[in-house]
């Protein structure tokens, strides 16, 4: 049998809470949960697998069409979030049309978070809910087999009538099989951020034990379970051999476990890799040892979520953190040399705009080498839309609304709690001009530039900015 897993297009992709102009220069970042999949079913089934990723490709619906007369697949599994609703459901018609006998499988962190209103679309025939590694190998191994499908955890099919037990998280992440890039067209995939490209994708752990109030990754579990240091350095290793020398880890909270940190640091030095890497943490969880560690052995970006610039606003977003905290560690990291990229939201419950422009001067006084700006968005499963939901302040469980009925043209909700959408908007825009524009920040990335490449790559950044509109603040 031949299985073919697919990122859809994100043609139809419904409106993101950043700027157009922060959307369009971030880079192109392979499907590293179709990877993890492809590699457990590669190694676990007789099957063929393979992996079509149409965003890289840039392909439209007539070459995806061409592209399944072409392989011939058995059953297609699509990666499925909640932003690419409509394209993966126009992908799923299109394997129909070519050959209704052809099955079609939805997983991801959408699936999981809506199997029922999934599984009722008529050109779906499986949903697997949480880590679908396992799940879809068994099903592609049991296709055939009724009685057997009902022993698969997390799958649901036959149009709801059948749902069995929950999936359990996978324990031991050291027993997965590597992602499989070579499936991939891995040359392709570059960031903005990145000093040499191609990049590729890992995670070096699952599940974050945070309770922040924006955030809910049903399918990866709040317990946090980690890979061991010397199965981390070893697929480093593999990227290596395939030319892949930039790594962004894809962890919630990568230092966690200060010990396992200091292990992959010493680990890298001893094999003697050069390879440069981006990490995810917070503020609170980071140290003067520990960051000097992580420069030697490669680290060259640290993503922080700061969020808020009021100790108000924090306490709300269940953030756990102090301004102080962040001053300190973005301060330490740039001692140890490592670059910095800060995260912030504006609009959150509670907020008003006097406080909104408090983070905007805290971006500023953090002075991070990059900075991401968001319009705080209440998310499907998160306890923000929960409560928006109990407070009222959301009228509509739209997003289940959504799930059922996917259109082209909706347009999520924002917290409208003090300001319009339209404000808030304008305090975005207002916000990026305000931090990128400055004299002192242009002047740092000039001198910064050590590639004609990279200064392409910049100079097409800063022009978005500035001829966006930032709007009139007052």
């Amino acid at each position: 049998m031949k299985v073919l897993l697919v990122n859809p297009p994100n043609h139809n992709m419904i409106p993101t809470n950043v700027p157009s102009f922060v959307n369009e220069e971030t880079g192109v970042y392979p499907p590293l949960g179709l990877m993890y999949v492809a590699a457990y079913a590669e190694k676990n089934s007789a099957h063929r697998i393979e992996i079509l990723d149409a965003q890289v490709e840039k392909m439209d619906y007539k070459a995806i069409s061409h592209e399944i007369r072409k392989r011939k697949p058995d059953l297609v599994g699509i990666q499925t979030f909640s932003f690419t609703l409509v394209d993966v459901l126009l992908l799923a018609r299109t394997v129909k049309e070519v050959d209704e006998t052809i099955k079609v499988v939805l997983g991801g962190h959408h699936a999981s978070i809506y199997p029922e209103e999934s599984i009722h679309f008529p050109d779906v025939d499986f949903v697997i809910c949480g880590e679908g590694e396992i799940p879809f190998t068994a099903l592609i191994q049991n296709l055939t087999d009724p009685q057997a499908l009902k022993t698969i955890p997390g799958l649901v099919y036959t149009k709801g009538t059948t749902r069995t037990g929950e999936n359990p998280l996978i324990e031991s992440l050291d027993a997965l099989p590597f992602p499989a890039r070579h499936l991939t067209p891995y040359k392709k995939y570059y960031s903005l951020l990145a000093k040499r490209n191609p990049i590729t994708t890992m995670m070096t752990s699952r599940g974050c034990p945070y309770n922040c109030l924006f955030c809910e990754r049903p399918h990866l579990g709040k317990v946090f379970r980690a890979r061991s240091a010397g199965n981390v350095v070893d697929e480093m290793e593999e990227c290596t051999s395939l030319g892949i020398n930039e790594l962004f880890l894809y962890d919630d909270t990568f230092t966690i476990d200060r010990k396992r940190v200091l292990k992959i640091c010493d680990e890298i030095l001893e094999r003697g890799l050069d390879i440069g890497w981006d990490i995810r943490t917070r503020v609170d969880n980071v140290d003067k040892e520990l960051l000097e560690n992580l420069k030697k052995a490669g680290c060259e970006r640290i993503h922080y979520g700061v969020e808020a610039g009021t100790p108000e606003i924090l306490a709300v977003l269940r953030k756990g953190i102090t301004i102080e905290q962040a001053k300190k560690a973005f301060n330490m990291t740039r001692e140890a040399g490592i670059k910095t990229l800060a995260y912030f939201m504006i609009g959150s419950p509670r907020e008003t705009k006097s406080q909104i422009l408090q983070t905007i001067e805290l971006a500023k006084e953090l002075n991070p080498d990059f900075v991401n700006f968001s319009v705080v968005t209440p998310y499907p499963a998160t306890p923000l839309y929960c409560m928006g939901l109990q407070e009222g302040q959301l009228k509509t469980d739209y997003w289940e609304e959504f799930a059922q009925s996917p259109s082209r043209d909706f347009v999520p909700e924002l917290w409208e709690e003090h300001l319009s959408r339209e404000e808030l908007m304008t305090l975005l825009n207002y916000a990026y001009k305000s931090f990128y524009v400055r004299p002192t920040y242009i002047m740092r990335e000039l001198f910064d530039i050590k590639s004609v490449d990279e200064f392409k790559r910049k100079l097409r950044a800063g022009l978005k900015v500035l001829t966006s509109n930032p709007g009139v603040i007052t």
